[in-house]
């Protein structure tokens, strides 16, 4: 392979810089690359920056590193940018959860669904057309490999508002693997597994079985981002549909696992391959705070402050690598990211199959709108990224995916644009959001509250 320049924007961050750094640097074909970082954060740039020299020099990449928080310095000749960046994610994460449920609306989660997505859109689009509007300048042909939340949603501003070739990933098509490794363990010959109480008791379950299960069976799963669907779940050596038996075995499960895509297998006839956790921001039945059906499915909240203490370990642990401490067990390991076989797909033209790419829907999903970002199977080569045809879903199951697209689109012009008549729009849209002078009142006061995040909204 030709040496390449690859490009890391928001590379600051102690979650996704070290675990694509790592499949970076352990990637031979890569050897001798050039790696670009950046981040707005001087303190975050240099840490991630030392943790990069440590690992060329621990696996002997021959990487040429630069490191800049100014990403014109670092995007001509770059091939491949990799974004993933957030705003003041977890204390305005948290403002995205209080204030709706302030004026009534209780939501699972509140990343990729439901008003707290809209917010987290409007942050985030200016500043991912940014960086869209340099690629156009300093590197027009370069590819962005996008995993900003909500991922759909910062697809569509770099594929509506710019020309950038972008497609969206996401690795929660691996917690379907883990489902069904879970429940189909002793029929694969793997040990059994005790299934966890609830989906987002964080970073409490680990599923030893990703590598295992991916060499065991296939799924193909369709859908939007966070709400993907199996449409199909087979055994690799001998091709035997698996579905029946899954069906079979998870109804005698316990039943407070997985509760809500058991129900959605029984009412719309597919399993959801997200599991419950991001399946809930998607269906407004889970909201309502009279009834409280989150305490019938078993669904917690995300853990703001859990998620603060394990950052904070993963910073120590970053620091401790740079120090002269020893790689940590998770660097050593693929991330389950697949920005990699993305690059080595389209650089090397490897015809490279992937479970999940998010694209402009171009008659991959024949029942869903053509141009809405998707999440389907796709194939690399030089030809970039192209999605697999899996014809349409159940119907059921493609009006809700409808609605979570016109909300997406709604949610993004407003975003991009500033214009508070379109967001209100894209609040009503959204079925979690059912009394107008609620609508109001929740964006009226987060847009105060958040003002000097979301510009585009004061002019």
């Amino acid at each position: 392979m030709a040496k390449t320049k690859i490009v890391l924007i928001g590379a600051g961050s102690v979650i996704f810089g070290p675990a694509l750094l790592s499949d970076i640097f352990q990637c031979k074909e890569l050897s001798g690359c050039t790696i670009g970082l950046c981040d707005i954060s001087a303190d975050g740039l240099h840490l991630i920056t030392q943790l990069a020299h440590r690992l060329n020099q621990e696996w002997d990449s021959g990487m040429h590193i630069i490191a800049s928080t100014d990403r014109k310095e670092l995007l001509p000749d770059a091939e491949f940018a990799i974004v993933s960046i957030a705003v003041d994610r977890e204390r305005l994460w948290r403002q995205d959860w209080e204030i709706p449920f302030k004026h009534g609306i209780r939501q699972p989660l509140g990343e990729n669904g439901g008003p707290g997505a809209f917010f987290q859109t409007a942050r985030n689009a200016l500043p991912m057309l940014e960086i869209c509007q340099d690629m156009e300048t300093h590197c027009p042909d370069t590819y962005l490999l996008n995993f900003t939340n909500p991922v759909p949603r910062m697809t569509l501003v770099a594929r509506r508002y710019s020309q950038i070739k972008t497609v969206g990933l996401c690795h929660q098509i691996g917690l379907g693997y883990d489902i069904v490794a879970m429940v189909l363990a002793k029929d694969l010959g793997l040990a059994p597994l005790e299934p966890p109480e609830k989906e987002w008791d964080f970073h409490s379950v680990t599923y030893p079985y990703q590598e295992a299960i991916r060499n065991l069976i296939d799924i193909k799963a369709a859908g939007i981002n966070h709400f993907t669907f199996m449409l199909d779940i087979r055994r690799k050596d001998t091709g035997e549909d698996l579905y029946p038996l899954f069906r079979q075995r998870i109804a005698s499960f316990p039943p407070g696992y997985q509760p809500l895509s058991r129900q959605i297998l029984d009412i719309f006839g597919l399993f959801p391959a997200t599991g419950d956790g991001h399946l809930s921001e998607y269906t407004h039945w889970m909201h309502n705070p009279q009834t409280e059906p989150w305490k019938k499915y078993n669904l917690s909240l995300y853990d703001w402050d859990g998620a603060q203490r394990w950052r904070a370990a993963r910073q120590k642990e970053v620091e401790d690598i740079v120090a002269g401490g020893p790689l940590i067990a998770r660097l050593k390991e693929p991330s389950g990211e697949m920005a990699v076989p993305i690059i080595l797909g389209i650089k090397d033209n490897r015809n490279l199959y992937n479970h999940a790419v998010n694209i402009p829907n171009e008659g991959y999903i024949t029942n869903l709108p053509q141009g809405a970002i998707v999440e389907v199977p796709g194939l690399i080569s030089a030809l970039g990224v192209r999605g697999l045809g899996v014809g349409s879903l159940p119907e059921g199951i493609a009006a809700l995916c409808r609605t979570q697209i016109d909300v997406a689109s709604l949610a993004v012009d407003a975003a991009v644009t500033g214009d508070r008549q379109v967001a209100l729009q894209a609040l009503l849209v959204d079925p979690m959001v059912n009394d107008i002078d609620q609508a109001r009142s929740l964006l009226d006061e987060l847009l105060q509250l958040q003002a000097d995040y979301l510009p585009q909204f004061q002019r």
